[in-house]
């Protein structure tokens, strides 16, 4: 048996609540860092519904990213410490580069960011990582895609590669051992309606990013992985310039398993992210 269909002792699904942002027909903007703006703030309220997560092992390879807007894969990484910049650099970057470029038939991938996630409190403060995002997101808007592109790319070249297609993908990887607590679920992006996703502004005093949060809606089709290894890896697309190419946004979020065992370690994961060129 494949890593990607390996078996779990996990069922065929489990209900937990994921969190949706309430719609109220405003924009929600949050201010970073930027006190005297605070009183302009209209920030985003969200509600909890119960949600049939199901287990994506048995149906492994047929998740595509054209098809659902992610794709589960058995990608061991050479990296030993990936706490260690250095590495990250040297080695890493390269790997999701090539699993990218492979995975979308890309002329060219950029990998720009990397994001640490535990909620244990002694590895955070060790290694400057964040809290799981327990709210269903996609981490780029049209608008703010675009904009990505304008700030990472040299300026002689951004304009050129905005009018062609281009997509942001990410990959996300468990770290030092498998995830149990607050694993992380996606949704199948056909089954995302019309006007599902509310733009959230964060303002900071130089520039302002944008990021598509998810109003709720019983159609949505939810997956999951249990006990994901760090030789697994997810590859999703956050934004896809060419509509002609399936599923452009991925949906995703931490949730909270109500069969975790009380015991569990603390989720240890990297979230990377990638222009991506054709």
């Amino acid at each position: 048996m494949s890593e990607t269909a390996r078996e779990t002792s996990h069922t065929a699904y489990v209900e937990a609540d994921l969190k949706f942002i309430i719609d109220d027909g405003e924009t929600p903007v949050m201010y970073v860092d930027w006190p005297e703006e605070e009183h302009k703030a209209h920030r985003p309220t969200y509600e909890a519904h119960p949600c049939r997560i199901a287990d994506g092992r048995p149906m492994a390879g047929d998740f595509t990213l054209p098809d659902f807007g992610f794709s589960f894969l058995n990608h061991p990484s050479k990296v030993k410490n990936f706490y260690d910049q250095g590495e990250i650099k040297d080695v890493y970057d390269a790997e999701v580069a090539a699993l990218i470029k492979s995975q979308m038939g890309a002329r060219d991938v950029v990998v720009f960011d990397h994001t640490f996630r535990t909620a244990d409190d002694a590895i955070k403060t060790e290694n400057n990582t964040r809290e799981p995002v327990k709210a269903v997101h996609n981490d780029y808007t049209t608008r703010s895609a675009r904009q990505r592109v304008q700030d990472l790319m040299p300026a002689g070249e951004a304009e050129a590669l905005l009018d062609k297609r281009f997509a942001i993908v990410q990959t996300w990887r468990p770290i030092n051992h498998p995830v149990v607590s607050e694993p992380f679920a996606l949704c199948d992006g056909r089954t995302i309606p019309e006007g599902g996703f509310v733009a959230l502004q964060r303002r900071y005093r130089n520039r302002t990013a944008e990021t598509y949060h998810m109003s709720y809606s019983g159609g949505l089709e939810w997956y999951y992985f249990p006990e994901m290894a760090p030789e697994e890896v997810l590859v999703f697309k956050v934004y896809d310039s060419d509509p002609s190419k399936g599923v452009p946004f991925t949906a995703h979020t931490a949730f909270d398993d109500p069969t975790t065992p009380a015991n569990a370690r603390a989720r240890e994961s990297v979230e990377s992210r990638a222009l991506v060129f054709f």
